[in-house]
């Protein structure tokens, strides 16, 4: 009997390893044991590229995106994640998702460097028939570590700028900050229209003491007649607190729309630059677009050159209306004094002069 129980242990020893074997090839379908990251992005990256030279976009795409992740977690370079972003916006615009594609064919472009030659210009013409599928968002958040909210759904970052790409129709925009009043946008998005927002959250105002002991008594007991509160101040002839507030939201609206836009107007022209540096080795001409055959991509490139130019305007218009706001709105404490028959209210802000030995100005004090 103890013969036989010696002969028979590593019979079942040799079967529990194996059947240890069997459930981790279950449990992993690719064959890969343990969290190797760099391992897996590289096989999903051999599929995807065997699926997209067969033209199977759909097997592709899901490869690609795996990768993606894989290389997210994984230390891989800029480079490395540009590519694989490219490839897949690429799978995702030959399946007709152009929002999908726009997203990760811009993210790619990023790191434009990076890329080889012919990827890069693959993937900037593919941005560019996605974008006339989506509409293009620009996006400004004040504060910006705001979360911003998309039709209900949470980018998941935090900026003061965004570009987004979303499908074209209604859609809302909210941003939410603690300790501060909720911002909501909504906007009507044209397909290959661009569109910019801009959202300012104002902070929550707080409570008076008279409020807070008003709440902490509630809980105590009856809650005795408050004393009468004094006599409101006499009403100012001019609303300067109110003019005051709105003139500083509008200059920070305006510079941050007018940043916006030129930021866009910068990297359009960008890819101008970029693209005739292309062009020029290529044999083109400054006067290549204005013969009687002129190429079809000319009629690209004079629209392009229109946009950056309309963005521009708009960037130094925004910024001017800026600067004037917030001038006006610096100018309301200087003649307030005159405004107010030479007496500033108590409660407001007063201007008072200040000189040393080195400098001379104004003192602001007060709250407004």
């Amino acid at each position: 009997m103890r013969h036989a129980l010696l002969s028979v242990l590593p019979c079942v020893v040799l079967g529990v390893v194996v059947a240890l074997e069997g459930v981790a090839s279950a449990q992993d379908p690719h064959g890969l044991a343990g969290p190797r990251e760099t391992s897996t992005a590289e096989d999903l990256l051999r599929r995807a590229r065997q699926a997209r030279d067969t033209r199977r976009w759909a097997e592709a795409e899901a490869a690609y995106e795996a990768a993606l992740m894989a290389a997210d977690a994984a230390w891989t370079t800029d480079a490395e994640r540009a590519e694989i972003a490219a490839e897949l916006g690429l799978c995702e615009l030959a399946l007709g998702s152009y929002r999908d594609a726009a997203d990760h064919l811009a993210q790619s472009l990023r790191h434009r460097g990076a890329l080889r030659r012919p990827l890069a210009e693959r993937a900037e013409e593919g941005l560019m028939k996605a974008e006339r599928r989506v509409v293009t968002l620009y996006l400004g958040v004040s504060p910006p570590d705001a979360e911003v909210f998309v039709d209900g759904k949470a980018l998941g970052r935090r900026a003061p700028t965004y570009e987004l790409f979303l499908e074209p129709g209604q859609h809302t925009v909210r941003a939410w900050l603690e300790g501060h009043s909720e911002a909501v946008g909504a906007f009507d998005g044209q397909a290959g229209k661009a569109s910019s927002l801009t959202l300012k959250l104002p902070r929550a105002p707080e409570r008076s003491a008279q409020e807070r002991g008003v709440l902490t008594a509630a809980g105590a007991g009856p809650v005795r007649p408050a004393a009468p509160l004094p006599p409101p101040a006499a009403r100012r002839a001019l609303p300067l607190t109110e003019l005051r507030i709105g003139g500083a939201a509008l200059a920070t609206a305006a510079l941050a729309a007018g940043t916006v836009f030129l930021l866009r107007a910068d990297v359009i022209d960008g890819n101008l630059a970029e693209r005739d540096v292309v062009l020029r080795q290529r044999g083109w001409t400054s006067t290549t677009c204005f013969g009687p055959n002129a190429p079809s991509a000319c009629a690209e490139i004079r629209k392009e050159a229109t946009e950056r130019g309309r963005f521009a305007t708009l960037g130094n218009v925004a910024l001017a209306a800026g600067a004037v706001f917030g001038i006006a709105t610096a100018a309301s404490f200087l003649v307030e004094g005159w405004l107010l028959d030479g007496t500033p209210a108590r409660e407001g802000v007063h201007v008072v002069p200040s000189a040393t030995g080195t400098q001379a100005g104004l003192v602001l004090r007060g709250v407004w």
